[in-house]
């Protein structure tokens, strides 16, 4: 004991965040939660047996475990649901005041409901006392979508996690949203399917949470983000009404509602059901690893791939600095004497991935590559792949804390990108590693900080908010599958005019007229005119 308060030791096993181990993430406020490969990292220390002080919760040594009266709202919400569905004491919703973003507030409750049914008397409690609703899925969004911005009721999917029906024969699946998006595909994979959007974070993050923020991944260059996966869905409006978009077959008459609520971060519709499109598994796959002397070279041979007409299936790229840190975290085997790599997939008929891979690697050849190398079993696969998917994670293992970016702009501005990414680098004197689906110009830099040094945490908000405005110059966007969520709603005025965002306003009240759902996100509020809005720094 200190000073009267409890200390509690958290400890953590390998294989996800506190969130999935049943951990209280909050436990970790302020001290700079990172993730890094199956490990995760609060402050400058691991979170395995990290000991952390719980200041202000009940002390039982100090006789202050008396019963607490549950309030009103929360005795609606058990009839709605169960009393097991529905958490409310502080030391419960710690867990809640993040996502993979930072902290907000803490929700008045959370409630976890299974059914539409279920769901719709929630929204309608919620109705009744004023109480805004935000739904969450893995909690590993990046944009602090899932976070509560004032008050509200968190709405959790966990447990809305079944594969309600698998249609082969038209290639379809419906799920509910707390489906995790690397079970649909372990579901249908040795019938010869899958689901093609692979966020980085696919062993992790839910299908809801792929629709709220439009998710990509390395292998939507080729097949489109998750809204070109998704057919039809399910959702629930601020009214408790339940309404029905899209269908099994593409192109539905009348307006594309599936669209519109595809990426709508939960300020719209609360999804309670997805339809999407499953593909059959390619009959042959070549993974190329081009390996370059200069990061210039590497940026040049992606714009040239492209204007060949050639559009592989993943093209991914790797600065000298990301590599080396995930080699030294998986032994993936990539050459950490290099300045940069491209990591390509190409993958369809035999005949015709063959003739690509030779395409591709002609173009690699002409652009300097030092040395192309291709995959010689999928056991090798599998470990390039591991180690791009990791790498964020393997980044964290060499700094204390790290600020991850997410903006778009066009493929042919790369080279010119990635030398103003330099000139922010010694400008704020900061290390940024860089990272990114290079097919689609969605840009990863990471930018490297100690968040125990108030100086450091300043520049990164300065850096980030420089390379983001850049994007924009550049004919980009702020955010590529990351979402808006609270973290860049203000920054909404450098792509949008004010007649634009009132349409938007407009539009999002015919869904949301009291404004409940998801309140403070995507949209910018007024109240901090074109900044980033992301805690960074150590703090009580």
């Amino acid at each position: 004991m200190d000073g009267g308060r409890p200390q509690s030791r958290i400890e953590t096993r390998k294989g996800g965040p506190p969130e999935q181990l049943g951990l209280p993430l909050t436990a970790f406020r302020g001290l700079g939660y990172t993730q890094y490969g199956n490990f995760h990292r609060v402050g400058g220390c691991s979170s395995e047996g990290a000991t952390l002080s719980f200041a202000g919760l009940p002390n039982p040594e100090a006789g202050q475990n008396k019963p607490m009266r549950r309030p009103q709202i929360v005795r609606e919400l058990a009839r709605a649901t169960s009393a097991q569905a529905v958490l409310w004491r502080r030391e419960d919703l710690l867990l809640y005041e993040y996502d993979a973003l930072s902290a907000l507030r803490q929700p008045q409750a959370v409630v976890f409901p299974t059914t539409t049914a279920e769901v719709v008397r929630v929204v309608r409690v919620a109705a009744r006392h004023g109480m805004p609703v935000i739904p969450r899925g893995a909690g590993t969004g990046l944009s602090g979508g899932a976070t509560v911005a004032e008050r509200g009721i968190l709405l959790g999917f966990s447990r809305m996690k079944r594969i309600v029906e698998i249609d082969l024969e038209n290639q379809r699946a419906r799920v509910q949203p707390g489906v995790v998006n690397a079970d649909l595909s372990a579901a249908v994979v040795d019938l010869g399917y899958y689901f093609v959007p692979d966020p980085s974070s696919q062993k992790a993050c839910t299908l809801g949470g792929n629709v709220a923020e439009n998710s990509g991944g390395p292998h939507t260059l080729a097949y489109g983000v998750t809204t070109n996966h998704v057919l039809g869905l399910e959702a629930v409006l601020p009214d408790g009404e339940v309404i029905h978009t899209g269908a099994k077959f593409w192109d539905r008459p009348g307006y594309d509602l599936t669209g519109l609520l595809v990426g709508s971060e939960g300020t719209l519709a609360i999804v309670t059901e997805i339809t999407v499109r499953l593909c059959r598994r390619p009959e042959a796959v070549k993974t190329l690893l081009a390996i370059y002397d200069r990061v210039l070279d590497a940026t040049r041979t992606v714009a040239a791939i492209t204007a060949r007409g050639i559009t592989p299936a993943a093209l991914e790229m790797m600065d000298g600095f990301t590599l080396r840190a995930v080699e030294e975290a998986t032994h993936a085997g990539y050459p950490t004497d290099s300045a940069a790599v491209l990591l390509i997939e190409a993958e369809g008929l035999r005949e015709t991935v063959e003739e690509q891979a030779e395409a591709i690697e002609a173009v690699c050849r002409e652009n300097a590559a030092r040395a192309i190398r291709q995959a010689r079993s999928e056991e090798e696969r599998a470990l390039l792949w591991k180690g791009r998917k990791n790498a964020f994670g393997a980044l964290g293992r060499i700094s204390p804390n790290y600020y991850v970016q997410d903006g778009v702009i066009p493929r042919t501005r790369l080279p010119e990108m990635l030398e103003f990414t330099s000139e922010v680098e010694k400008r704020y004197a900061l290390r940024i590693g860089n990272i990114f689906h290079a097919g689609d110009g969605n840009l990863h830099p990471l930018i490297m900080f100690d968040a125990r040094d108030p100086s450091e945490c300043e520049r990164v908000v300065r850096a980030a908010k420089d390379l983001i405005t850049r994007c924009v110059e550049m004919g980009g966007s702020i955010t590529g599958e990351h979402g808006v969520g609270v973290e860049k709603n203000e920054l909404m005025p450098l792509l949008f005019s004010e007649d634009d965002l009132a349409m938007q306003q407009r539009m999002k009240e015919v869904f949301n007229p009291s404004g409940l759902f998801n309140p403070g996100k995507v949209l910018p509020t007024g109240k901090v005119c074109g900044e980033l809005r992301v805690q960074v720094s150590v703090g009580a």
